[in-house]
């Protein structure tokens, strides 16, 4: 493993090693790498593994689609308004 590929958090002074612990998976949690080691525990048919992909699309599109809506309405209220 290079030295690039390490993940590691520093200990800081006076802070516990349970703090240190949480800081260090939150990283690895931000960065997916805990949930790819899940995943990689056991062996994923092709099945499972399409319908694992469908369900994060779904909640990707979920969320778009509330941005999206969100936005549009805000444009609408603005052109209403008047405002630039």
């Amino acid at each position: 493993m290079s030295e690039n590929s390490r993940r590691s958090v520093d200990v800081k002074k006076g802070e516990s090693i349970d703090r240190s612990l949480k800081r260090l998976k939150t990283m690895l949690d931000s960065e997916g790498i805990l949930e790819e080691v899940r995943r990689r525990r056991a062996f994923e048919d092709v099945t499972t593994r399409a319908k694992r992909k469908a369900r994060s699309a779904k909640k990707r599109n979920k969320v778009r689609w509330k941005f999206e809506e969100n936005k549009e309405a805000q444009l609408q209220t603005h052109d209403l308004t008047g405002e630039a």
